[in-house]
């Protein structure tokens, strides 16, 4: 049964430091592939500055294509919005049953996994992986953080920590500065030629 990871996210711009992470998992995991699932504009947050979903799936696909175990996903495109998570990974699991689908989310967000849509199905389902990050206040010691770490499909993996946002980017080239060396050269070259976030 091939193994997939699943990393979401708005990608906007998907930037080295998800290269990185994804690469750090591949290499240290049993994952077969790792797909980027692109999220839908979100018909509740403001979107003034989120690229269009085509535009962030185009810079995605640029940024993977030399990466034979990473690929683009734009499954939640066609799925009702706001997209769940339980509902995407239900709907994978239809679409291919010789799949086996892990979640691959960041630390801190297993403060507010408890209230996302079928939790309990979601960790007892699917195995969790989950990489360390630093974020407001630190490390996360709540109780139900600490129990959730125990959960047997949640694996707290070592990877390194990243401090690179997509919200410091775009606001960098706003102001006109220097990006290269933190985007892929394929999504440097494809920004630097529109007026994207300008």
């Amino acid at each position: 049964m091939k193994k997939i990871g699943l990393f979401f996210g708005s990608f906007n711009p998907i930037h080295i430091g998800h290269l990185i992470l994804a690469n750090y998992i591949l290499e240290n995991s049993d994952m077969d592939e790792l797909w980027f699932v692109v999220s839908p504009q979100n018909p509740f947050k403001d979107k003034k500055s989120l690229l269009t979903d085509h535009n962030r799936l185009d810079m995605v696909q640029l940024a993977v294509k030399n990466y034979p175990k990473m690929r683009a996903s734009n499954v939640e495109f066609s799925l009702p919005k706001p997209s769940y998570t339980i509902d995407t990974l239900t709907y994978l699991k239809e679409k291919y049953p010789n799949y086996s689908f892990a979640l691959i989310m960041g630390e801190d967000n297993l403060d507010s996994l408890p209230k996302w849509k079928n939790a309990e199905k979601l960790m007892s389902d699917y195995q969790i992986i989950v990489y360390p990050r630093t974020f407001e206040g630190g490390t996360s010691t709540s109780l139900s953080v600490s129990k959730i770490k125990n959960q047997e499909n949640i694996n707290i993996i070592n990877a390194p920590i990243i401090e690179l946002s997509a919200t410091e980017i775009r606001n960098m080239i706003k102001e006109g500065k220097n990006v290269r060396p933190i985007l892929p050269p394929e999504v440097f070259e494809y920004l630097d030629g529109s007026s994207f976030y300008k």
